[in-house]
Protein backbone atom coordinates (compact mmCIF):
# COMPACT_ATOMS: atom_id res chain seq x y z
CA UNK A 1 0.00 0.00 0.00
CA UNK A 2 1.27 3.08 -1.22
CA UNK A 3 0.95 6.03 1.65
CA UNK A 4 0.76 9.60 0.87
CA UNK A 5 0.22 13.37 2.48
CA UNK A 6 -2.67 15.89 1.21
CA UNK A 7 -0.03 17.53 -0.77
CA UNK A 8 1.05 14.69 -2.42
CA UNK A 9 4.23 14.00 -0.44
CA UNK A 10 5.07 10.27 1.10
CA UNK A 11 4.59 10.11 4.96
CA UNK A 12 7.71 8.31 6.48
CA UNK A 13 4.88 4.96 7.22
CA UNK A 14 0.81 5.12 6.84
CA UNK A 15 0.85 4.05 10.67
CA UNK A 16 3.62 7.22 12.35
CA UNK A 17 1.71 9.36 15.06
CA UNK A 18 1.64 12.85 13.91
CA UNK A 19 0.17 15.75 15.88
CA UNK A 20 -2.06 18.48 15.10
CA UNK A 21 -1.90 21.55 17.00
CA UNK A 22 -3.05 21.08 20.93
CA UNK A 23 -5.86 23.90 20.42
CA UNK A 24 -7.52 21.82 17.68
CA UNK A 25 -8.11 19.21 20.22
CA UNK A 26 -7.00 16.23 17.86
CA UNK A 27 -4.62 14.22 17.39
CA UNK A 28 -3.27 11.80 14.30
CA UNK A 29 -2.30 8.59 15.68
CA UNK A 30 -1.78 5.46 13.21
CA UNK A 31 1.16 3.49 14.78
CA UNK A 32 -0.76 0.12 15.64
CA UNK A 33 0.73 -0.42 18.85
CA UNK A 34 -1.33 2.67 20.01
CA UNK A 35 -4.48 0.76 21.10
CA UNK A 36 -6.61 2.77 23.57
CA UNK A 37 -7.99 0.04 25.88
CA UNK A 38 -4.24 -0.30 27.12
CA UNK A 39 -4.56 2.97 28.49
CA UNK A 40 -7.01 2.94 31.26
CA UNK A 41 -6.17 5.28 33.91
CA UNK A 42 -9.69 6.75 34.85
CA UNK A 43 -13.28 4.89 35.90
CA UNK A 44 -14.62 4.74 32.62
CA UNK A 45 -12.40 6.24 30.74
CA UNK A 46 -9.91 5.14 27.80
CA UNK A 47 -7.03 8.05 27.91
CA UNK A 48 -6.36 11.15 30.15
CA UNK A 49 -4.59 14.27 28.44
CA UNK A 50 -4.23 17.34 31.12
CA UNK A 51 -6.89 17.57 33.34
CA UNK A 52 -9.50 15.54 30.55
CA UNK A 53 -9.86 11.93 30.32
CA UNK A 54 -11.97 10.56 27.18
CA UNK A 55 -14.71 8.14 27.16
CA UNK A 56 -14.94 7.28 23.54
CA UNK A 57 -12.44 7.04 20.27
CA UNK A 58 -13.32 7.95 16.56
CA UNK A 59 -11.10 7.20 13.39
CA UNK A 60 -11.46 8.58 9.95
CA UNK A 61 -9.76 7.14 7.43
CA UNK A 62 -9.78 8.51 3.72
CA UNK A 63 -8.50 6.51 0.76
CA UNK A 64 -8.10 7.13 -3.19
CA UNK A 65 -7.90 4.37 -5.51
CA UNK A 66 -10.60 2.57 -4.67
CA UNK A 67 -11.39 0.88 -7.43
CA UNK A 68 -15.72 -0.38 -7.88
CA UNK A 69 -16.24 -4.09 -7.48
CA UNK A 70 -19.74 -3.36 -9.56
CA UNK A 71 -23.48 -3.56 -8.58
CA UNK A 72 -22.53 -5.88 -5.67
CA UNK A 73 -19.85 -3.11 -4.15
CA UNK A 74 -22.36 -1.44 -1.50
CA UNK A 75 -22.97 -5.53 -0.06
CA UNK A 76 -19.32 -6.11 -0.57
CA UNK A 77 -18.11 -3.33 1.54
CA UNK A 78 -20.91 -3.66 4.07
CA UNK A 79 -19.85 -7.54 4.37
CA UNK A 80 -16.61 -6.28 5.58
CA UNK A 81 -17.18 -3.99 7.45
CA UNK A 82 -19.81 -6.65 9.37
CA UNK A 83 -16.57 -9.34 9.33
CA UNK A 84 -14.45 -6.96 11.02
CA UNK A 85 -17.03 -5.65 14.20
CA UNK A 86 -17.92 -9.63 14.07
CA UNK A 87 -13.49 -10.07 15.22
CA UNK A 88 -14.16 -7.24 17.60
CA UNK A 89 -15.62 -6.93 20.67
CA UNK A 90 -18.17 -4.48 19.18
CA UNK A 91 -21.91 -5.46 19.10
CA UNK A 92 -23.60 -5.21 15.65
CA UNK A 93 -27.46 -4.17 16.23
CA UNK A 94 -28.55 -3.20 12.77
CA UNK A 95 -26.78 -2.79 9.54
CA UNK A 96 -27.95 -1.26 6.00
CA UNK A 97 -26.06 -0.61 2.81
CA UNK A 98 -27.51 1.83 0.00
CA UNK A 99 -26.36 1.95 -3.69
CA UNK A 100 -26.21 5.29 -5.25
CA UNK A 101 -26.34 4.85 -9.41
CA UNK A 102 -25.62 9.05 -10.13
CA UNK A 103 -28.78 9.51 -10.52
CA UNK A 104 -29.70 12.11 -7.73
CA UNK A 105 -25.87 11.35 -5.76
CA UNK A 106 -22.55 10.80 -7.43
CA UNK A 107 -22.25 6.84 -8.06
CA UNK A 108 -20.96 4.99 -5.31
CA UNK A 109 -21.98 3.79 -1.55
CA UNK A 110 -22.88 3.85 1.79
CA UNK A 111 -22.72 1.37 4.25
CA UNK A 112 -22.87 1.73 7.96
CA UNK A 113 -23.47 -0.84 10.96
CA UNK A 114 -24.84 0.62 14.20
CA UNK A 115 -23.33 -0.39 16.95
CA UNK A 116 -24.11 -0.83 20.89
CA UNK A 117 -20.58 1.07 21.02
CA UNK A 118 -22.08 3.73 18.37
CA UNK A 119 -20.92 2.65 14.39
CA UNK A 120 -18.99 1.94 11.55
CA UNK A 121 -19.33 3.31 8.30
CA UNK A 122 -18.03 3.77 4.77
CA UNK A 123 -18.51 5.97 1.85
CA UNK A 124 -17.32 6.42 -1.69
CA UNK A 125 -17.50 7.71 -4.36
CA UNK A 126 -16.89 5.35 -6.90
CA UNK A 127 -16.31 7.06 -10.31
CA UNK A 128 -13.16 9.17 -8.01
CA UNK A 129 -12.29 5.90 -6.39
CA UNK A 130 -12.81 7.96 -3.01
CA UNK A 131 -13.07 5.81 -0.18
CA UNK A 132 -14.07 7.00 3.46
CA UNK A 133 -13.91 4.62 6.56
CA UNK A 134 -15.32 6.36 9.71
CA UNK A 135 -15.47 4.04 13.52
CA UNK A 136 -16.44 5.93 16.46
CA UNK A 137 -16.89 3.80 19.46
CA UNK A 138 -17.30 4.49 23.40
CA UNK A 139 -15.93 2.51 26.22
CA UNK A 140 -13.33 0.21 25.90
CA UNK A 141 -14.68 -0.81 22.51
CA UNK A 142 -11.22 -0.08 20.07
CA UNK A 143 -11.80 1.55 17.26
CA UNK A 144 -8.70 1.76 15.61
CA UNK A 145 -8.83 -2.14 15.64
CA UNK A 146 -11.85 -1.91 13.13
CA UNK A 147 -10.99 0.35 10.88
CA UNK A 148 -7.15 -1.31 10.94
CA UNK A 149 -8.98 -4.65 10.34
CA UNK A 150 -10.94 -2.89 7.51
CA UNK A 151 -7.96 -1.50 5.91
CA UNK A 152 -6.13 -4.89 5.94
CA UNK A 153 -9.33 -6.46 4.29
CA UNK A 154 -9.29 -3.68 1.46
CA UNK A 155 -5.44 -2.92 0.66
CA UNK A 156 -5.26 -7.18 -0.18
CA UNK A 157 -8.46 -6.53 -2.48
CA UNK A 158 -6.70 -3.16 -4.04
CA UNK A 159 -3.66 -2.91 -3.37
CA UNK A 160 -2.61 0.59 -5.16
CA UNK A 161 -4.79 2.23 -2.28
CA UNK A 162 -3.57 5.31 -1.00
CA UNK A 163 -4.22 6.46 2.47
CA UNK A 164 -4.71 10.23 2.73
CA UNK A 165 -5.73 10.54 6.41
CA UNK A 166 -5.75 8.45 9.22
CA UNK A 167 -7.17 10.03 12.41
CA UNK A 168 -7.63 9.46 15.84
CA UNK A 169 -9.26 11.40 17.80
CA UNK A 170 -10.50 11.49 21.63
CA UNK A 171 -14.50 11.85 22.26
CA UNK A 172 -16.97 12.01 24.99
CA UNK A 173 -14.00 14.66 26.77
CA UNK A 174 -14.64 15.09 30.26
CA UNK A 175 -13.21 16.37 33.38
CA UNK A 176 -11.31 13.50 35.30
CA UNK A 177 -12.68 12.38 38.09
CA UNK A 178 -10.75 11.82 41.24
Amino acid sequence: MRVAKADGTPHLSGYEVLELRRHAGVSVRASTTDGFKSNLTVRGALTTKGSLAAHGQHVVLDLTGYVSRGADEAEWMLNTLRQAVARSDARNVHAHAETFDGTDSPPGFAAVILLDESHVSAHCYSDRGWLAIDCFTCGGTDAKGIVDDVLDALTSEMPDLMVQQHAVMNRFLHPKED
